[in-house]
């Protein structure tokens, strides 16, 4: 949890998950509460808001570090290479992603966390899909308090349980993000490709359920 969130920079990105449960699959955001945050972080914000919107720039993908961790329903990219195909590849999936509304719910000196409501629509609009998930975003000692905050591990997770990071499901969200960024021709992505190092890799860390290590938070 945030109080026990490494303060040594040179860590990879693995050492800053944050993990928790709800009792409820409940993060619709209410704006009206929302947390204020400083110029900086509310630019960090507004950078992660832009990617989730099928907005990507190489600058909002600098807003992560070479080592960080991403780690979704779909996704487990752990470097800023993969991290880069992923986001540069939404807008070749989706016909467009819209930010509903954000609620900022903790503002810790190493984390931000905001419940987040995203509607993706489908190629040819024919099909469109709400989600309402609770993000955080696990702060680089180094620059936390800078005017350009970095993420060393970004987790978003739509229902009340975490992540075991095992079974077949994590195996295939996994591969598919160590291959991605490498089939892309996308100069944008490849402008990371130097992030792509194995010295930025550790072992995956796993349990035995999602709610193991995982202590139950309300966020409403």
């Amino acid at each position: 949890m945030p109080d026990s969130l490494p303060t040594d920079s040179k860590l990879p990105g693995e050492h800053f998950e944050v993990r928790q449960t709800q009792a409820s699959d409940d993060y619709k955001p209410d704006p009206s509460k929302s947390i204020p945050l400083s110029p900086a972080r509310q630019s960090l914000l507004d950078d992660i808001i832009a990617l989730y919107s099928c907005q990507p720039t190489r600058e909002r993908v600098k807003r992560y570090t070479p080592d960080c961790v991403y780690d979704d329903q779909f996704v487990y990219a752990n470097d800023r290479y993969k991290m880069a195909g992923q986001w540069f590849a939404l807008p070749k999936l989706f016909k467009e992603s819209k930010n509903e509304s954000y609620q900022v719910v903790t503002n810790d000196p190493l984390l931000i966390q905001f419940k987040n409501e995203q509607t993706w629509t489908f190629p040819g609009g024919i099909k469109s899909a709400t989600i309402n998930a609770i993000v955080s975003l696990s702060l680089d000692p180094d620059t936390a308090d800078s005017d350009f905050p970095q993420i060393k591990y970004h987790k978003d997770q739509a229902n009340g349980k975490d992540y075991s990071h095992t079974g077949p499901g994590f195996a295939f969200k996994k591969w598919q993000a160590d291959k991605v960024a490498g089939m892309m021709d996308s100069p944008d992505v490849q402008a990371f490709k130097e992030d792509g190092k194995e010295e930025y890799h550790e072992d995956v860390k796993k349990y035995k359920s999602g709610t193991a290590d995982a202590p139950e938070k309300n966020f409403n």
